[in-house]
């Protein structure tokens, strides 16, 4: 997985969903806005219902008179204008006096035989209100002046403690904004709540859904990292899974037994190749021993490096066919030493060196034959690899850990991959590494290669340790 930290689909999902939901609630708001602004007579339904609501709960009836506190803070909007009139040098006989009032607010609260329970204004009410005594209607509302800011009349009938009271108000020029507040009330009670409780709900339900359609996916991806390349056995398909999911999982148990099919038939040909090819060599060297001659003996290094490649091979395949039951306890540090105590004359022959350091026995689970090939193969790439009069050292210690290193010339490590195939500098194939891995990757064993051209090589394993 690269270094960039992949997003949740869910995450995706809830992104995209609230996205086009804030898109939506934004386009409904325009739309409220420009339904209630556009309709003044629904703008002044809302206003006359909302205050006249507000006062009526203001007034109570006490020791059988009803009453209110003119002090509520909801009173504290209505004053009138007779005073600001005045000072602007207005008379009341003024015939255009209603068009250029400043703005205000009055009120009037009667009872319906004529009785005022509270007013703040005098001629105003008998301008814009009903007259009283009368029989007023359950609700009523007109138009002072059309247009914006608002200046409407109206009121509504309550009954309150028995008796029926008469809540009338006028507003001239929406001097408290009160279609501000009508806008407001109506997006965030009418929209914006039920959207934004909506929406959580969306995005929550989205969430488990894909939480839930995805388990199956999770644990398909959990089985494919557990499968054994030596016997691999197809992903199971749940009950649960759905349609697509089960199409996709079906696919890669094909997609595994085609490559089972493609591996196979890679080793028999490796084991097949080596096997026919070993046997013509053998014959070959045989001959070339009774000629006398340099370029015979450098045709049998030759045929001796060919060999060794055709061993490499064979390795390799067999490699992907190694049972579980190949695997025992072993002691990693008395291997380690057979290996040395074998390799030893080669090593002295090459006019290099060899020791063994250990701190005695080290019990690790191990198929022998492969862990006696890595220190080989190891020892025999310090010969190759590390030039003559080279120090060698293969080192075991308590905790399961192998270690084989010299003090040659070293290596960039990135130029030595050990890549199957691939034409290292030193124009050698990295077989001998590539096995190494292999072994270390059927031990669950960490592997590590610390080198620098001057400094040697430093390989260094760690085992599972009993």
């Amino acid at each position: 997985m690269s270094g960039r930290r992949r997003k949740r689909l869910a995450g995706l999902v809830a992104r995209r969903i609230l996205a086009f939901a804030l898109l939506a609630m934004l386009l409904q708001v325009a739309m409220v806005f420009a339904r209630y602004w556009f309709d003044d007579e629904e703008l002044g339904y809302i206003l006359i219902e909302r205050e006249t609501e507000a006062i009526a709960a203001l007034v109570h009836r006490a020791s059988g008179v009803l009453t209110l506190d003119p002090e509520a803070p909801v009173f504290n909007r209505y004053v009138g204008v007779v005073d600001e009139a005045d000072d602007r040098g207005l008379r009341d006989d003024d015939a255009d006096l209603a068009d250029h009032l400043p703005p205000a607010t009055f009120v009037r609260i009667r009872t319906v035989d004529g009785r005022i329970v509270y007013s703040n204004c005098g001629e105003e009410c008998e301008e814009h209100f009903l007259p009283p005594p009368g029989d007023a209607p359950d609700f009523w509302q007109r138009t002072i002046e059309p247009g914006k800011p608002l200046s409407i009349a109206g009121g509504r009938a309550f009954v309150i403690g028995g008796e029926r009271v008469l809540v009338d108000i006028a507003v001239l020029h929406d001097p408290d904004d009160f279609l501000a507040s009508i806008l407001t009330h109506e997006m965030v009670d009418h929209m914006l709540v039920p959207m934004g409780l909506m929406l959580v709900l969306t995005i929550g339900a989205s969430i488990l859904s894909i939480g839930a359609a995805l388990r199956p996916v999770s644990a398909a991806a959990r089985a494919a990292d557990a499968i054994d390349p030596r016997a691999p056995t197809p992903l199971s398909i749940d009950a649960a899974m759905p349609e697509e999911i089960a199409g996709f999982v079906e696919a890669i148990n094909r997609l595994f037994a085609r490559t089972a099919e493609m591996v196979s038939a890679q080793k028999v040909f490796s084991a097949a190749v080596a096997h026919e090819i070993r046997t013509p060599l053998a014959v070959l060297r045989l001959e070339l021993d009774r000629i006398a001659d340099p370029r015979a003996r450098r045709a049998q290094a030759d045929i001796d490096r060919l060999s060794h490649i055709l061993e490499q091979l064979t390795a390799l395949a067999r490699l992907d066919v190694v049972d579980e039951a190949a695997f025992v306890e072993t002691d990693l540090a008395a291997l380690a030493a057979d290996v040395v105590a074998d390799m030893a004359p080669l090593v002295i022959d090459r006019g290099s060196t060899i020791a063994f350091e250990g701190d005695g026995p080290t019990g690790v689970i191990s198929v022998p034959s492969l862990i006696q090939n890595v220190v080989r193969n190891l020892i025999e790439n310090c010969l190759k690899h590390a030039g003559r009069g080279v120090d060698i050292v293969v080192a075991v210690d308590e905790g399961g850990s192998l270690t084989v290193s010299d003090n040659g010339s070293g290596f960039v490590p990135n130029e030595v991959q050990g890549e199957f195939g691939r034409v290292k500098a030193s124009g050698s194939l990295g077989l001998g590494l590539t096995i190494v891995e292999r072994i270390a990757a059927l031990h669950g064993a960490a592997l590590s290669i610390r080198s620098a051209p001057g400094e040697g090589c430093s390989v260094h394993f760690v085992f599972a340790h009993l």
